[in-house]
């Protein structure tokens, strides 16, 4: 071997032993007691003993951790063995066990106990005589019982001479029998049941909506196979008529995962469009999507929406509607490198009643911050070209196309000064050619535009870390603040083609934020004009150490722009921003977000949201969003919205939750949420009523009952309280 290569070769090898090491990681003990009367003593051989109350935790090699605690333990750590005493609580491998006595393996996982209680979700298990080994994740226990009740003294169980369990799978009871309290019922020789989700079931939600009259919702669910299912909806409302039609859902594997949905209606009150035209009774909503990962970092994703009417969802799906209002459908290829990126964009007008840019298609090259070369300098870049048609609603402006290249690419120097100041000038140009506008709407013609663009951003780091520095009201204990001030300076010189006379594809939309100085993040390519700004910035994050964790006290971010050529139409200062998040209890957590107008002296936007979480069974969240009346401002009315939402936990039967949002405008309560959640052992049951000020002079009135089955819940966690319409069926 070339003797040059040869202490080349021992260090890799070096190295790669070392990982290889430091992968495999050692297997860990901790043993401490739990209370003051509490021992543990050593012996040969590894053995130890403890008592008076012990917790033992235990890391495996692979990482895993296992952690028991016991009034009395007795523990030899080569073979892993422990015999334990006296309320035992074993947490491993995803499993929680409770036992007066038990046996266990930390290594081999083998597990035995006399009387135990186990929770195996979906379900809760006890009894006597229990042998688990839970690397095959099989559970064998005699004179058991099993049941989803999460009680005490659940409503119903199955008690058997034999229990047979995996977890997620199946059980398996011999000689069983069903018990309703403590009522015998039902009597099997032997149960076998799935724990998998029903493939068979149907979910019912009956109502009454002053718009629809006394209403039932029903759907009825298939899974055919394992990645294949499909709902059946089939709903009824007196005032409006029957609602039909079928979702699917699939996994193709590699050929990729999607949905198709389709709903009808026929409806008996479908009112009128924006236009004052009446709406078909026959009504109809179209939903495709479909995601395919062809290979690595290869994405396709094609999305369809199609609707007879703007408004079918908001009437009748009323949950996707709060999301997204103006679907859209388009066709996106993304393919990205480690330094590039390539994306095609093909989205057609489907619905004409929704104002549309069409790509057909629109192609782009975006090259990530990347080092050129062995030099200092990076390069960044975004080029794009396509054929853009603006649509608009329903056709009440004449629509206008036209193709466009876009190439743009900058370079930057990121220097650091006295090891701590950063400074990162950059250069950057951008050209842009437009061809001919076509159409009723046209009004330019074949244009071509050069933009140059040059700043430098500067910011540096100051903290100080104070560990033994404490503030009981704040539940601090130790201090460490990072404050980042930075200044960045941007200059674009008016380009030889102004914003008036280009067609606008991808215009300057109003925002309640501030938008990016610099490109490419500032990503109106159409509106692109001159600018000579410096963005002044001052972030403050305070963290602390609460249980045993660091947690962020506070986090709050200053920011305004400097214009020092304004525009027409612009102020020498824009306005002032403040972000702030500020947790002065772990239970606690304040938010606001300001925008202050600098030249008039006064507030256009303020939002201020509080919540309050002290205890597990009430919690309560506070808001209010203030926007200014202002034509001028986003062309809007503005708001003054209160905002509250109340839970409230009675006993282990009942809950309580309200939600209410108050216009103090115009002094109308806009939305009013009451439900009232009744657990029924193994079912959850909610009645929620609803009130709306439609702002027409009406009220809409609407009472829905659902229940939801604990073992197998139709909804995620929360989300009864994110969107509280499900609960109305929506």
């Amino acid at each position: 071997m070339n003797r040059l290569l040869f202490p080349l070769f021992v260090a890799v090898l070096a190295t790669g032993l070392g990982a290889a090491r430091a992968a495999e990681q050692q297997e860990r003990w901790e043993l401490k007691t739990l209370s003051e009367k509490g021992r543990v003593s050593f012996g040969q051989g590894g053995i130890a003993q403890g008592s008076g109350g012990v917790l033992v935790r235990y890391w495996s090699k692979e990482g895993k951790e296992a952690e028991l605690t016991a009034s009395r333990i007795q523990l030899h750590q080569g073979t892993g063995d422990i015999k334990a005493e006296g309320a035992v609580f074993l947490r491993g491998e995803g499993h929680v066990w409770r036992a007066e006595q038990l046996e266990y393996n930390f290594k081999s996982k083998v597990l035995k106990a006399a009387e135990f209680k186990t929770g195996a979700a979906p379900f809760y298990v006890g009894g006597f005589s229990l042998q688990a080994a839970t690397t095959n994740n099989n559970y064998s226990a005699t004179n058991a019982f099993l049941t989803s009740d999460d009680l005490a003294d659940p409503g119903y169980r199955i008690r058997c001479r034999k229990l047979i369990l995996i977890p997620g799978q199946s059980f398996e009871a011999e000689d069983a029998t069903l018990l309703i309290g403590n009522v015998p019922v039902m009597y099997w020789p032997k149960y076998t049941r799935s724990l998998e989700a029903h493939g068979d079931f149907w979910v019912v939600t009956p109502g009454y909506r002053s718009l629809y009259g006394p209403y039932v919702l029903g759907t009825y669910h298939r899974a055919f196979t394992t990645n294949f299912s499909a709902d059946l909806h089939m709903d009824y409302r007196q005032k409006r008529g029957v609602g039909v039609g079928p979702d699917f859902n699939y996994d193709a594997g590699r050929w990729g995962q999607g949905e198709f949905k389709f709903y009808y209606a026929h409806d008996d009150a479908a009112g009128t469009n924006l236009l004052g035209r009446a709406i078909d009774n026959d009504r109809h909503r179209i939903s495709f999507s479909h995601r395919v990962d062809l290979r690595t970092n290869l994405t396709v994703k094609a999305v369809v929406r199609e609707q007879s009417d703007a408004f079918i969802i908001r009437d009748f799906i009323e949950s996707e509607y709060q999301r997204n209002i103006q679907p859209s459908s388009f066709l996106e290829v993304n393919q990205l490198w480690s330094n590039w990126g390539l994306s095609l964009l093909a989205q057609p007008r489907i619905n004409d009643f929704f104002e549309t840019v069409e790509r057909l298609p629109d192609v782009k090259l975006t090259g990530l911050r990347q080092q050129i070369g062995v030099t200092p300098l990076f390069y960044e870049s975004d080029s794009s070209v396509g054929y853009y048609k603006h649509e608009f609603a329903d056709n009440i402006a004449a629509s206008f196309a036209a193709g466009r290249a876009d190439t743009y690419h900058q370079v930057l120097l990121p220097q650091q000064f006295f090891g701590w100041l950063n400074v990162t000038p950059r250069v950057g140009g951008r050209f842009t050619h437009y061809t001919e506008t076509e159409g009723f709407g046209a009004t330019t013609t074949e244009a071509n535009r050069g933009v140059f663009n040059t700043g430098v951003e500067v910011t540096f780091k100051m903290h100080r870390t104070l560990p033994d520095k404490e503030i009981p009201w704040l539940q601090a204990k130790g201090i460490r603040h990072i404050m980042e001030p930075g200044v960045n300076y941007a200059f674009v010189p008016s380009p030889n083609r102004l914003p008036p006379t280009l067609p606008q594809f991808d215009a300057e939309l109003g925002s309640l934020r501030l938008l990016p100085i610099e490109f490419p993040d500032y990503n109106a390519i159409d509106a692109v004009d001159s600018q000579n700004v410096l963005r002044f910035s001052l972030r403050n994050l305070v963290q602390t150490k609460r249980n045993d964790r660091i947690d962020t006290l506070l986090n709050w971010a200053l920011y305004t722009d400097w214009r020092l050529k304004p525009r027409a139409g612009q102020g020498t200062f824009a306005d002032a921003f403040s972000d702030l998040d500020f947790k002065p209890r772990d239970w606690l957590t304040l938010t606001s977000e300001t925008r202050y107008d600098l030249d008039n002296r006064r507030i256009r936007v303020a939002d201020h949201r509080a919540t309050i979480a002290p205890e597990d069974y009430w919690s309560l969240a506070l808001g209010h969003r203030y926007v200014r009346s202002d034509p001028l401002f986003l062309g809007g009315l503005g708001n003054n919205l209160l905002t509250s939402s109340f839970y409230y936990r009675i006993n282990e039967d009942y809950a309580l939750r309200t939600r209410h949002a108050f216009e103090a405008r115009d002094g109308r309560m806009e939305e009013q949420y009451y439900t009232v959640y009744r657990d029924f052992r193994s079912w959850v049951g909610a009645l929620t009523f609803r009130v709306r000020d439609l702002r027409n002079g009406s009220q809409d009135y609407t009472i829905g009952v659902t229940f939801n089955l604990k073992a197998f819940p139709r909804y995620k966690l929360g989300h009864d309280r994110d969107e509280p319409s499900f609960l109305l069926g929506g």
